[in-house]
Formats: structure tokens, C-alpha cells, sequence
């Protein structure tokens, strides 16, 4: 047993070194530094929340140097951000989403200050993104019982085969959450494209209505979202979307909370026609609406 022990102990203390070589100091905040890792040559991604100025952006690499970065961008719906620095750093392998499971060991690694520091832990569960609050965008996260110590946000979380899952994140009080690759990739390559994150617009206010039982039988659920305003000139009344309506579905995805229309509203769509269900009077209709850009406020 000691020998196996001994065996585990020496590939974790092996993995913290590995891709510990990957990690850095990022220091964009008045108090204490948050960690970053390298997502490919001369970038990287690190914790939006710990990100609080624009300029005067440093990084501390592993070997103790203090190198100047930029921002490229930043998504506050899904904590992250991206810098851009001059460094010859390797870059770790990332792991597809789907090879991540409940109950599979992690380390957690940070460089709060010079030294990489580390703590171990387990895959607690693989959540929805439905379950976070209102405003926050991401696919699925990783929940984790790993202790996130000060200056953790922004570091990678590593599996027992030296990969990285995602970047850990303290921004949600009370659960140590980890934001997948795939987030990730989508919002780190929109960032480096357009140095903003686009987000779809249909220019409409709306709350959760229930169904009475005969218009949930006919609609195939319990909720719908009731159209309580209209902008004008937006893609909305461009469209023939109506103060009154029961917003169903956009494309395939059913729409019970105004969270569900912000989440369907991805960059992606944007500026397709895309079929949106709803009730009007009584009856099940469908529009085709094309989705506009969000303005900047």
C-alpha cells in the first residue's frame, strides 16, 4: 500500500511540475495577484473578476521574470479574460469536455507569487449552465471539492492524466467552480477575433408567464415568456413580434425563463433568421426572426 502511495504521490508532485510550467502570476488588481495559463504562444486566460484594471497589466512567469501584457478582451458572463504577453512558455494539453468525469482526481494549481502552488480534490459533479445566475453564459461547469486559496481564480484545474480541464474560478460564492474547455475555446477565440464578445438582440422585455392547463397541453409546457415590451426599429418589431405574445421556443430550445432567451441568444446566431414558437391568441404560431447585435451601452 505505502509503495502505491508513494506511486500516486510522486505523479501528482510530477504533474504539479508539468504544467505548473504553464501557469503564471497575473497581476491586474490592487490586492493580492490571480493565476493565469498559457491557452496558446503568447496568450493567456485568467479570471475575468481578477482582471480590475485595463493598463499596467503585468505577468510573473515561472522562472521569476515580470513581463509587461495587454488586454485583449473580457466576457464578465463567463469570468474570463485574455492578456497577451511576450513569454516562451509551453502550452498544456486541454482536455475535450466529454472526457471529464464525476469523481476523476484534479489538482488545482495557482501562482498567487512566485511559486506554483497546488491542492487536490475530486470532480464533485458536471453541471448545466441553466444553474447559475442570471447574466452568467457557460455551456456546463465543473464543480469541485478542491480548497481554492487565495489567488487560485484563473488557474487550471489538471486531471490525473496531466491535462487541463478548465480554469478554476472564485467568482460564485460557496462552490469551487471550474469553466470548461469548451467555454473556454468559444469565448477565447471571439475575444482574439473582435476583442469583445458579440451577443445576439432581439430588442424585447419579457417575464415568466405559467400556461393555464389547456395552453400547456397545447404548448408542451408549463412556462412561457410574455413579451411586456418592444423596442422599436429592433429585430423584435422588425419581425412581427408582438407586446401580448408567449415566446415557446427559439429554434429548438424551449423558453420558460427570460434566462433561457439570453442564453439562446448566442454570437453565433447573429444575423440568421431563425424560427421562434410562440402563442398569440390562443395559437400556436411560428416566426422567422433574424437575430440582430446586441448595441454597446
Amino acid at each position: 500500500m505505502s509503495d502505491v502511495l508513494q506511486s500516486l504521490s510522486d505523479e501528482m508532485a510530477g504533474l504539479t511540475e508539468q504544467v505548473g510550467a504553464s501557469v503564471v502570476r497575473v497581476e491586474a488588481r490592487r490586492r493580492l495577484p490571480a493565476s493565469g495559463v498559457v491557452w496558446e504562444r503568447g496568450v493567456i486566460v485568467t479570471s475575468n473578476h481578477a482582471v480590475e484594471r485595463d493598463e499596467d497589466i503585468h505577468v510573473g512567469l515561472p522562472n521569476g521574470t515580470r513581463v509587461p501584457a495587454t488586454l485583449v478582451g473580457r466576457d464578465p458572463s463567463s469570468d474570463i479574460a485574455v492578456l497577451r504577453a511576450t513569454f516562451d512558455l509551453p502550452v498544456p494539453q486541454w482536455a475535450a469536455p466529454e472526457t471529464i468525469r464525476v469523481g476523476q482526481l484534479v489538482l488545482a494549481l495557482g501562482r498567487p507569487d512566485e511559486r506554483i502552488m497546488a491542492t487536490l480534490g475530486v470532480v464533485s459533479a458536471l453541471e448545466r449552465g441553466d444553474k447559475l445566475p442570471a447574466g452568467m453564459q457557460i455551456d456546463h461547469f465543473l464543480q469541485t471539492d478542491v480548497t481554492m486559496y487565495p489567488g487560485f481564480s484563473g488557474g487550471p484545474l489538471v486531471s490525473a492524466g496531466g491535462r487541463v480541464l478548465g480554469v478554476n474560478t472564485s467568482a460564485m460564492r460557496g462552490i469551487s467552480l471550474t469553466i470548461p474547455t469548451s467555454t473556454i475555446r468559444r469565448v477565447a477565440e471571439t475575444l482574439m477575433a473582435h476583442g469583445k464578445i458579440r451577443r445576439g438582440y432581439l430588442g424585447v422585455g419579457t417575464q415568466t408567464a405559467k400556461l393555464s392547463a389547456a395552453l400547456a397541453e397545447k404548448a408542451g409546457q408549463a412556462y412561457a415568456l410574455l413579451i411586456v415590451s418592444v423596442e422599436p426599429e429592433s429585430p423584435a418589431e422588425r419581425s412581427g413580434l408582438l407586446i401580448g405574445d408567449l415566446l415557446l421556443r427559439f429554434e429548438e430550445t424551449s423558453l420558460q425563463s427570460p434566462e433561457d432567451l439570453i442564453r439562446a441568444l448566442r454570437n453565433d446566431c447573429i444575423g440568421k433568421s431563425v424560427p421562434i414558437t410562440l402563442l398569440r391568441g390562443g395559437e400556436l404560431q411560428t416566426l422567422q426572426v433574424t437575430v440582430g447585435e446586441r448595441p454597446e451601452r
